[in-house]
């Protein structure tokens, strides 16, 4: 009776931290027990049919297992994919665009660049907004933000009742200049309000105001399109928890690694499309802190794609111009490569007779034929079971078993059609794979100008440390880490994120002595709405403010982002600023102009609200060599071994082993090449080392 006293009052002062993460296949959930240090953690698969009901059974099945209670919990953190899954089903919202009559073709124009230049049957995709709801309005503002001609309301009021009637549900006004002046917009944007009060409306400055008509407006098309599926998932999220009694404010991960309150998700939808990616990143940059790691290139291998990025210095890589399926986004986002190449990716033998991996994903439904949820078709998880190195304890917490009978058929009917023995053609699949993620990540390593030798690779979800090893043997890297559950990082990710805004200001100046006066201006207003977003997120605490400058030499057509110290703009330092510039010129393009003219486009603050100073527990390491639970057949690319296996529960900080081996735990499996070394650090990463000579 007296532990049963001491579990209930346990439970009643417990603090539950958790970070969940939507992906194609999963959901993951991590839990923190702040008090204790007690880590939980699972995975579900997801509901297509029914977004967030997955969250609902995640969440009692930590209730059941972990005895986590919801009405202990203090921070929810939540990432999700239905966004950039509305954009690439295309099944967003029909949309009216209304811009300046004469610039109807500006969003199908773009910048005329085709995504393969060297392809012949190259096509660019089309606008989500089709060319014949594309409405001109006779309005103009010049470039230096006086009025031209005002917005005819006459025709504004047409061009709403033509748009109602070909079916939109929203519509956006994106007008020239309105990143100087945003009147003629916030104007046209009342006037549709008031003939139209049932269709949502974004103007382009509300969203992202920034210089260049295209780039402004896509970026708010790009909001308005996923607005009512992302809204809708919203509130019934914030429905459900409150069902569940759930007393933390829910709050969003958003593309550029932060967080933002649910309210304001629901309106700024764009903010949140690269959210699992980046909070994977976010999170894979604290754990790679916690191990003194500071150079890192992560690799996050899901169902449907594997997404790299590299952490520099301990921190993660930030840029604009990421792609959501098929379209840019403008706003600030943590840098990730994504390729369709994931643990369900189908395998086919094309026309020509030639083997073919993704970027076709078998998803969650049905999935893998190995699952048994009636997938059919071959994929890299199928190939992983058929050369022996998974399939050998239960998947996903417990809710998959793996069916060694569906995989080897499936993998057998195109080993018929290629006139090869089954292993060798799942050994060619998994092959593909890293041959396309290694072209993927050299892609990377370039454009940052880096040696990936000088690296550490993080694996993490679900496939990352399935062929994670493969790669890095690949690229020559020295060093692998896998985190203790690398099946849930994302999630992670969401509990260690920091509030993070970012604001923008197109000021397009000359960088002299004069000038700094109107920086320093554009930076203090910036900052004071970097304030005011923190508070509305419920931030009371220290405001972090980080500056920067878009600049260029006069005559270039992009610019650089360039960081700021603020007490160059209190001394009116122009020098500094200037030197900012040439030696970050330098950095990327290996050149810079010490007497060329430089130009200010834009200015950037970031406004930071520390997030909870989270730690997991440590364990002290006594040097032990791993007992393996029993020993398994692999084929291993030549030949089939017999190789080790352990159980990551039973690895203490401190042990060692070598491959090939296969280590099984709840979220994943880890697959080691020969010529590795293992050993367990003090964090319970697993850590693999390549000799020199086992270099490709």
């Amino acid at each position: 009776m007296d532990g049963a006293i001491a579990a209930d009052e346990a439970r009643n002062e417990a603090d539950w931290k958790v970070g969940v993460d939507i992906g194609g296949t999963f959901i993951d959930f991590c839990a923190l027990e702040a008090n204790s240090g007690r880590v939980a953690s699972l995975k579900v698969l997801t509901t297509p049919e029914d977004p967030g009901a997955e969250l609902m059974t995640g969440l009692t099945l930590l209730a059941e297992r972990e005895g986590f209670d919801p009405k202990r919990m203090t921070r929810f953190v939540h990432g999700t994919t239905v966004g950039i899954n509305t954009i690439i089903q295309r099944k967003g919202a029909p949309l009216a665009l209304f811009t300046n009559a004469g610039f109807e073709d500006v969003i199908e124009l773009a910048r005329l660049r085709m995504p393969d230049m060297y392809s012949l049957f190259c096509s660019r995709p089309d606008p989500l907004i089709s060319r014949d709801m594309v409405f001109g309005i006779p309005a103009r503002m010049r470039a230096d933000g006086s009025e031209s001609q005002a917005p005819d309301m006459a025709v504004v009021a047409s061009a709403v009742a033509a748009a109602k009637a070909d079916g939109a549900q929203g519509i956006i006004v994106s007008f020239l200049h309105s990143w100087r002046n945003a009147a003629q917009e916030a104007a046209v944007k009342a006037t549709i309000a008031r003939h139209a009060p049932d269709l949502f409306v974004f103007s382009s400055a509300e969203v992202w105001p920034v210089i260049r008509e295209y780039e402004r407006g896509s970026t708010a098309i790009l909001n308005g399109y996923v607005h009512p599926r992302v809204s809708g998932y919203l509130t019934a999220l914030e429905e459900r928890l409150k069902d569940r009694s759930v007393p933390a404010r829910p709050m969003l991960t958003k593309s550029n690694g932060g967080l933002m309150n649910a309210a304001e998700g629901k309106r700024a939808c764009v903010n949140m499309l690269l959210s699992g990616t980046a909070s994977g990143v976010i999170g894979a940059s604290w754990l790679a802190r916690q191990a003194g790691e500071d150079q890192v290139l992560t690799l996050d291998i899901g169902g449907t794609s594997a997404d790299f990025a590299l952490i520099i210095g301990g921190e993660a890589q930030f840029g604009t111009g990421e792609l959501i399926g098929e379209f840019p986004l403008h706003i600030p986002s943590v840098s990730v490569s994504s390729i369709g190449v994931g643990g369900g990716s189908i395998a086919s033998v094309d026309a020509q007779g030639v083997l073919r991996v993704g970027p076709e994903s078998a998803g969650s439904t049905p999935g893998p034929a190995c699952y048994g949820r009636g997938g059919e078709r071959a994929t890299v998880t199928d190939a992983m079971v058929v050369c022996g190195w998974l399939g050998h304890s239960e998947m996903a917490y417990g809710q998959l078993r793996i069916d060694t009978g569906l995989a080897h058929r499936a993998v057998g009917e195109l080993a018929a059609r290629l006139g090869r023995p089954i292993e060798q053609t799942a050994q060619a699949i998994l092959d593909i794979a890293v041959s396309e993620m290694f072209v993927e990540v050299e892609k990377l390593a370039s454009r940052a100008g880096v040696d990936l030798r000088d690296f550490t690779l993080m694996p993490f979800g679900g496939g990352g440390p399935m062929l994670g090893a493969f790669l890095a043997r690949e690229l020559g890297m020295k060093r692998v880490m896998a985190p203790r559950r690398p099946g849930v990082v994302s999630a992670l990710g969401g509990l260690v994120a920091d509030l993070r805004g970012d604001f923008i200001r197109t000021i397009f100046s000359p960088l002299s002595d004069m000038s700094l006066a109107g920086i320093g201006e554009a930076f203090e207003a910036l900052a004071r709405e970097g304030r005011d977003w923190l508070a509305a997120q419920g931030h009371d605490g220290e405001a972090e403010l980080n500056l920067s400058c878009d600049m260029r030499y006069v005559g270039q057509s992009y610019e650089i982002e360039v960081v700021l110290q603020p007490q160059w703009l209190t001394d009116g330092n122009a020098v500094a600023i200037a030197q900012a510039f040439h030696l970050t010129h330098e950095q990327l393009y290996d050149f810079h102009d010490p007497d060329g003219e430089i130009e200010l486009v834009n200015v950037r603050l970031s406004a930071i609200g520390a997030g909870p100073k989270l730690s997991l527990p440590e364990a002290e390491e006594v040097e032990v060599a791993a007992i393996p639970a029993r020993r398994l057949p692999v084929y291993t690319g030549l030949n089939v071994e017999t190789v080790d296996l352990y159980e990551r529960q039973a690895l203490v900080a401190g042990s060692k082993f070598h491959g090939p081996a296969v280590v099984v735990q709840e979220d994943t499996t880890f697959a080691i090449p020969a010529g590795a070394q293992a050993r367990v650090d003090r964090h319970l990463n697993l850590l693999l080392t390549f000799p020199e000579q086992s270099h490709v």
